[in-house]
């Protein structure tokens, strides 16, 4: 993995107010709760009744008003309408989580209310900080990294998760690197159930030698093992993708700052009542690398509560030394607190897009709504190099072939899927990296381009 975890950075003023001039503010939308809408991440909203062809143009629709923000934001703002607020009446309102550490409640609708809560994870004075991207050895997210991923709000307790990562020194000059999950009232920013959940903590040492001072672990010979157990590493592993709630059961899934080891995929369940991990799932336990990060993309899941994810590069192997592995590969998962491979899809050519940093795990996954005809279950997962659309009752597995043999539906040639695609009515839409936005036309099983924008965006 490399380079692109700089594309959803919004900079440093967030949380802007969109909507139709005509509207009154106070008509409260649909509530946006998790990464692109739902848990198959199409990122449609079917039940929009303000927005139209006609009132969205230049004259009628556009920035309301911004706040300002202590950091850079990757995570995506989430909404929730009808909140009540402690001393200050119901409100619309919206959730930004920086890297600074901070998540802020902001007023949807009017400016003059602005601010209703923030909360921060640091405390300078104690020696807790964000953690310095130096001290990750990459440039990718700068000048600090504190939340990545984008938190997700349970609206029947009114509880957000979020995890942060800080860095913490020691009554004994120790430097921890710490991740935790926090529970937070969206009424009022508050920790709730106990919270925040210790995750990991990972003591960085002055030789440069790790101490797992806690962490999730799995049995395996892999990078950083010791004695045939590999520990989450909480200074090497991130937090990119957003976060999943699904019966019961928040997910985490983590990769990596940039390719610096020693890291794996981790896909990690805690109890939404307890935040006490139930299953944990590790993508190379026999190997490296083979990071979770999707661009952001959350884990998806289908109606009878499996998971799915993309890898980066890594590790791949099926038998032999090194297996299980599944670096470059879409894992469909069984729900904890099993979290067992059920089925899985790795390109005929893993091994190049491996050695030449092409992630087939560089895009997100999305869980199409049943189609009519022969193939009514898809999936498709975007990579660097390719889009793949996959039979979510048979995702292909592995053919070593030699050639372009892969057992899925279709493969498109669209370089730089650095975002997940969107569905709505039919159709499924790319945004490759450095191309214009494409739509595709979903029918039988194939993907068909029906019409594509006229201005192209470039990296990232």
């Amino acid at each position: 993995m490399s380079m692109p975890l700089r594309m959803s950075c919004t900079a440093a003023v967030a949380a802007l107010a969109w909507m139709a001039v005509a509207v009154p503010p106070a008509t409260a939308q649909v509530d946006v709760l998790t990464y692109h809408n739902d848990l198959a991440r199409t990122g449609q909203n079917l039940n929009e009744t303000v927005l139209t062809p006609a009132n969205v143009n230049v004259a009628t629709f556009g920035k309301l008003f911004s706040y300002p923000v202590d950091g850079y934001v990757y995570a995506q703002p989430l909404y929730k309408s009808n909140v009540a607020i402690p001393g200050r009446g119901t409100r619309n309102v919206v959730f930004v989580a920086t890297e600074h550490n901070s998540v802020y409640a902001f007023d949807a609708d009017d400016n003059t209310t602005g601010l209703l809560w923030q909360v921060s994870f640091i405390d300078p004075a104690r020696g807790i900080t964000t953690v310095p991207s130096q001290d990750v050895l990459t440039g990718d997210i700068v000048p600090e990294l504190g939340i990545t991923g984008t938190p997700v709000i349970d609206s029947a307790s009114g509880i957000l998760y979020v995890v942060a990562k800080t860095k913490e020194v020691g009554g004994d000059g120790s430097v921890h690197y710490v991740q935790r999950l926090h529970a937070l009232d969206i009424t009022t920013g508050a920790e709730r159930l106990g919270g925040p959940a210790v995750i990991a903590d990972t003591v960085l040492t002055a030789t440069g030698s790790y101490v797992y001072v806690s962490g999730p672990s799995v049995a395996g010979s892999g990078d950083g093992s010791v004695g045939g157990t590999v520990v989450f590493n909480a200074l090497r592993q991130m937090n990119r993708s957003g976060l999943l709630l699904l019966n019961g059961i928040v997910y985490i899934a983590w990769g990596s700052h940039g390719d610096n080891g020693p890291y794996h995929g981790w896909i990690i369940g805690h109890d939404a009542q307890t935040l006490l991990p139930v299953a944990v799932f590790n993508t190379t336990p026999n190997g490296g690398l083979g990071g979770v990060w999707m661009s952001g993309g959350g884990p998806a899941a289908d109606g009878s509560g499996n998971v799915y994810v993309s890898t980066g590069n890594g590790t791949f192997a099926v038998s032999g030394s090194g297996s299980p592995a599944y670096g470059d590969s879409v894992l469909k998962l069984a729900p904890a607190p099993s979290l067992t491979v059920g089925d899985s899809f790795t390109p005929w050519n893993q091994s190049d897009l491996n050695v030449n940093d092409l992630d087939l795990g560089s895009g997100g996954v999305l869980v199409v709504p049943d189609q009519a005809g022969a193939h009514p279950r898809v999936l498709v997962a975007g990579g660097k190099r390719s889009v793949y659309l996959i039979d979510r009752d048979n995702l292909g597995g592995y053919q070593a072939c030699g050639t372009t043999c892969d057992s899925v539906l279709q493969v498109l040639t669209i370089n730089g899927s650095f975002d997940s695609a969107a569905y709505f009515n039919g159709l499924v839409y790319f945004h490759p990296s450095g191309n214009v936005l494409r739509a595709f036309q979903l029918s039988n099983g194939l993907l068909s381009q029906t019409s594509q924008s006229s201005t192209s965006f470039g990296f990232p």
